[in-house]
């Protein structure tokens, strides 16, 4: 493997929304987002390389997602779009389609929807950004 960079996801978490948190609106955000409240809106990742978004057990989203590393424990209401890598965990619930690269699935998660394994390179996972923000 010599030559090949790995990317590394971002542990830290750069934007928070707390538990009694509600967001109405679109939520862009760079580097690691943590949601513990509420969004209704859109969840899109600034970084498509390395942006991590964590929904905790108590987090809700009504809205679609795009990041490209994500940890879902909470409830999504809407398409959820995972670049690279997405990890759902036994309290996970989607009601909507789930696109992934990479899925890890624990027991007890639950995705009331399609599973659609897609694989997206960095180029068109871009090209997929640059056109939700212009709308």
């Amino acid at each position: 493997m010599l030559g090949k960079k790995k990317k590394r996801r971002v542990t830290q978490v750069d934007t928070l929304v707390g538990q009694h948190t509600v967001i109405k609106g679109d939520l862009n955000f760079v580097g690691g987002c943590h949601i513990d409240g509420k969004v209704i809106g859109n969840i899109l990742a600034e970084e498509i390389d390395t942006s991590v978004l964590t929904i905790s057990d108590r987090g809700s989203v009504e809205g679609e997602i795009k990041v490209p590393y994500i940890v879902l424990n909470g409830t999504v209401i809407g398409d959820v779009y995972a670049y690279q890598h997405i990890e759902l965990a036994a309290n996970a619930r989607v009601e909507g389609n789930v696109y992934y690269n990479l899925l890890e699935m624990t027991m007890g998660a639950e995705v009331n929807g399609q599973l659609i394994h897609k694989i997206m390179d960095t180029e068109e996972a871009h090209l997929s950004l640059e056109h939700d923000q212009e709308e």
